[in-house]
């Protein structure tokens, strides 16, 4: 990368690589300058401080892990597909390995904390939405969505901890679909009758 031709979003980028590394500590503009192979003044040209690159990195990640994926879904008219779209993505990509696990252990941090909180109250919120389409009452609804979201937390958490005792659960292994697939199939299974 040329020297001075770093943007926004580069720094962005590099701060949530950051995070997934090493959490809120690992968000060093000198370490970053390094990586970027930039000076430390292109992060001023960008930010006012360390704090001001945190915040637009859990920004970001909220748009793009959270707010694109939803605005995306509401485009798809089955709720049977849009609920099984969602969890593909969610389930089948990473796009910063173990973000999300390490976001989560970062929440004593103030910025990090409302980000989160945030999201999860975001995703919940839509995946309560999507159970509702798929035609159970509000209740069971928010009841899935609970453990939906659980679900999707620890299988990320699972592919960071416990690469050589479940590779399934990472994308590269030959039975990572029919993992997630199983997976899938059992968050979106009909209630058990009474």
């Amino acid at each position: 990368m040329a020297k001075g031709r770093v943007s926004r979003e580069d720094w962005t980028m590099a701060a949530l690589g950051a995070l997934a590394r090493g959490g809120v500590a690992a968000v060093a503009v000198d370490v970053l300058a390094r990586e970027l192979a930039v000076s430390r003044g292109s992060f001023y040209w960008h930010f006012a401080n360390r704090e001001a690159l945190l915040v637009a990195a859990l920004e970001t990640w909220e748009q793009k892990a959270t707010t694109d994926v939803i605005d995306t879904l509401r485009g798809v008219p089955d709720p049977q597909v849009r609920a099984r779209a969602l969890f593909a993505e969610a389930l089948g990509s990473e796009e910063i390995a173990g973000l999300e696990p390490a976001l989560a252990t970062q929440t004593s941090h103030p910025a990090v904390a409302a980000v989160v909180a945030r999201v999860t109250a975001t995703r919940l919120d839509y995946l309560t939405e999507v159970f509702t389409d798929l035609g159970l009452d509000p209740a069971s609804a928010r009841h899935r969505a609970l453990a939906a979201y659980a679900t999707y937390l620890g299988w990320l958490e699972l592919r960071r901890v416990a690469p050589d005792t479940a590779p399934e659960s990472h994308l590269d292994h030959p039975d990572a679909r029919a993992a997630l697939d199983h997976l899938t199939a059992m968050v979106l299974a009909p209630p058990p009758g009474p």
